[in-house]
């Protein structure tokens, strides 16, 4: 029997006036509800109301404080906000526990959202079992990641975890080779021995690996630089890794 997860492990929360509307619009999304601050007015809220009354999903009235912390960037959530479900994303120990995971991703240390979004569009294109995205240290899945994955964030098979170093410990006490990619790295990935479950970590471009994650890396990996290139952008990088993974289940 799968544990009771928590709101904040089953929703995206959309901000903003236009994304807020765009959700509403799209049939294929099940939205949970709607919150507007008391006072807010404008014409995009009437048509957010209107939207919403249209498929039957309910639209609460909280302080502006409320929506300000609720959805989570107060500076831009134009006093509205929804819950989108997002059928596909776990914690991550329910998810090692209840779902047969043989390749995972590891985000850490990747700030830019349009990074975030662009990997999570990769990996669930490539059908990568998970892609964890901690919940510090990462980009927070907002309208900017969501837009950057062309909605594919909201189906993605998101696993939650507080940081990428719990997330990696717990993934090598359930038994996966963790692979870090980094350009100075030993092996070359096509053609290093990646025992399944495999677990990629992909670091920040500026900043590269943690500190804590480093050090429970098994397997260090680089992708062949031709031309004098140094390295690729992280969201190219991983969808090189997403697609060996895609030829190494087909050989």
């Amino acid at each position: 029997m799968t544990p009771e997860i928590s709101p904040k492990d089953r929703f995206i929360t959309v901000y903003g006036r236009n994304p807020v509307h765009e959700v509403l619009l799209d049939p294929d999304l099940h939205v949970d509800k709607v919150v507007i601050a008391e006072g807010a007015r404008g014409a995009g809220l009437t048509e957010i109301r209107k939207a919403a009354g249209r498929r039957g999903i309910g639209v609460q009235s909280a302080s502006a404080e409320r929506v300000k912390k609720l959805s989570g960037n107060g500076r831009q959530d134009q006093g509205v906000f929804a819950d989108v479900v997002a059928p596909r994303m776990l914690p991550l120990p329910v998810a090692l526990d209840h779902a047969d995971l043989r390749t995972v991703l590891v985000l850490d240390g990747i700030t830019t959202p349009a990074n975030v979004g662009m990997i999570l569009r990769t990996a669930t294109a490539a059908g990568v079992d998970g892609i964890v995205v901690p919940r510090r240290g990462v980009a927070s899945l907002d309208p900017l990641v969501v837009k950057a994955s062309a909605g594919v964030a909201f189906r993605a098979p998101i696993l939650k975890a507080f940081t990428a170093a719990e997330a990696v410990s717990a993934l090598r006490e359930h038994g996966f080779h963790v692979v870090g990619l980094d350009a100075e790295g030993e092996d070359d990935l096509f053609t290093a021995h990646l025992p399944e479950p495999t677990a990629f970590v992909l670091g920040s471009e500026t900043s590269g690996h943690g500190p804590e994650v480093t050090g429970l890396v098994d397997t260090w990996v680089s992708i062949p630089m031709a031309g004098g290139v140094e390295s690729l952008n992280v969201a190219a990088a991983a969808a090189v890794v997403c697609f060996e993974l895609v030829r190494r289940a087909r050989a």
